[in-house]
């Protein structure tokens, strides 16, 4: 997981690099190619079986939200101050939860809530509608994270049958056919260096896409979600070393709240699954376990 989450904030910086050449949409569609070539070794030893599904339509719903989840990060990074950028995609739990409860019909009580409106708040104060900072793009990356909650929950569905290595092919190969068209109405050639940060997008992500997976499926979510936050302190170093940008308080007070938010739901929701295990008479639905 810890792999996972510096992987992740090198290819922001990657990213940052190559939208200097081509658009925030271009950058999505050659993410996602040079992420399925890159995934593609993971089918020498099993072979094209692993590919067989019976749920290729949740896979297309899994697709279509990752891929407008990516884009839209992908413009957020391209045009916000890194740090405030990926601040607001740590909502994408807050999301998940709310979604649990209108798509799963997943019980959620008073103190999980209490920190979710808790965690929108500090992504309130991030923000600051209404002042000079506020932009549409904030926005946008409100709406990565939401769209990234509802590609968590499809996944959710996803790992009950089918394998991590496939589900990471599956969403390379459908985001790559997705991205395209938006990428071909903004598209630019980049030059021998706009590649290099091209295919370094690609590469970071896709190994850190396979950590993840693999992390998840071996620990508990509680235990690996703190980890998952040290991507902020590394794009906040890489992003002043490489572009001299840095983190203001009104993020770095909301980026706490809205990690503490996130720690808390993951540890409430383990705690829950604990007792649910152990004592038989409490139903899932009850125990209120979310994605």
């Amino acid at each position: 997981m810890a792999a996972s989450a510096v992987l992740f904030a090198l290819m922001a910086i990657a990213l940052r690099f190559a939208t200097a050449q081509v658009s925030a949409f271009e950058a999505g569609f050659f993410r996602s190619l040079f992420g399925l070539v890159f995934a593609l070794p993971l089918l020498i030893k099993p072979g094209l079986g692993m590919l067989r599904t019976r749920s290729f339509g949740l896979y297309l719903v899994r697709g279509t939200t990752g891929t407008l989840s990516m884009l839209a990060s992908f413009w957020a990074l391209a045009h916000l101050p890194l740090a405030q950028a990926i601040s607001i995609s740590y909502s994408t739990p807050l999301f998940v939860t709310v979604g649990a409860v209108f798509i799963l019909g997943e019980i959620v009580r008073a103190r999980r809530w209490s920190a979710v409106v808790i965690g929108f708040v500090g992504v309130l104060i991030i923000m600051r509608p209404g002042g000079m900072h506020f932009s549409s793009d904030m926005l946008i990356a409100l709406a990565g994270a939401a769209f990234a909650a509802m590609s968590y929950i499809a996944i959710k569905y996803l790992s009950r049958t089918e394998s991590p290595d496939a589900v990471v092919i599956y969403m390379s190969a459908i985001m790559t056919v997705m991205s395209l068209v938006p990428a071909l109405l903004h598209w630019t050639w980049p030059d021998a260096t706009g590649w290099f940060w091209l295919v370094l997008t690609g590469l970071l992500a896709t190994i850190a896409q396979v950590c993840m997976t693999r992390a998840y499926q071996a620990g508990e979510v509680s235990a690996l979600i703190p980890i998952n936050f040290i991507q902020l302190p590394v794009v906040v170093a890489c992003a002043w070393f490489a572009f001299g940008q840095t983190i203001d308080t009104a993020t770095v007070i909301g980026a706490v709240i809205i990690i503490g938010a996130n720690i808390y739901i993951a540890r409430r929701e383990a705690m829950l699954a604990r007792h649910t295990v152990t004592d038989p008479k409490i139903a899932p639905s009850e125990s209120g376990q979310s994605a």
